[in-house]
């Protein structure tokens, strides 16, 4: 993986190169050049270990996801902004399987890195509030339950916000519900 400042430093070095054979009227080689540009400037806006991880998680591989995340060794470093959200976004979806504490942290970050679709975003919220509803954080839970629901403007996430909204009514009548002898 390159730096992400190297991938463009390597972009422009081609647009030069293909600028010199332009030059010497080899015009399908400076062509195909500018597509190879293209690639390193196409990886500096989107990882190609993300995408690679993105795709293990599609279909439902953790450790695949896993695998891939682990090959970004510096995020701050070898990612923009929104890519270091969406790693953080990716390990908070693996962590969430065993360590909630974690999970919690990551989904933190990601939301302050920022995301790029409002559907990733509803959904960091709406872990976030299963990670509170899980800790007895009601409020919290709540409240990040209704800014998913804002966020999810094509109600892709419909179901499983009813779904949360279900598990708090049921958790509050538990608690309201008991008997004390």
């Amino acid at each position: 993986m390159f730096h992400k400042y190297i991938k463009l430093v390597i972009a422009a070095a081609i647009v030069v190169w293909a600028g010199f054979q332009f030059a010497d009227s080899n015009i399908m080689n400076g062509i195909s050049l500018l597509f190879l540009a293209g690639i390193f400037i196409f990886f500096y806006f989107k990882n190609e270990f993300l995408l690679l991880a993105f795709l293990q998680l599609r279909k439902q591989n953790f450790a695949g996801t896993q695998k891939w995340l682990g090959y970004i060794k510096n995020p701050s470093a070898a990612l923009i902004t929104k890519q270091e959200g969406y790693y953080n976004f990716l390990n908070g979806i693996i962590v969430s399987q065993s360590n909630l504490t974690q999970a919690e942290k990551f989904f933190k970050k990601a939301l302050n890195l920022g995301l790029s679709m409002e559907h990733d975003t509803a959904m960091a919220k709406l872990q976030l509030a299963g990670i509170a509803m899980s800790k007895n954080r009601k409020n919290e839970a709540t409240k990040l339950i209704n800014e998913a629901k804002k966020h999810d403007k094509h109600g892709m996430l419909k179901d499983q916000i009813k779904m949360m909204k279900d598990q708090m009514k049921r958790a509050g009548g538990q608690v309201r519900g008991r008997k004390y002898h």
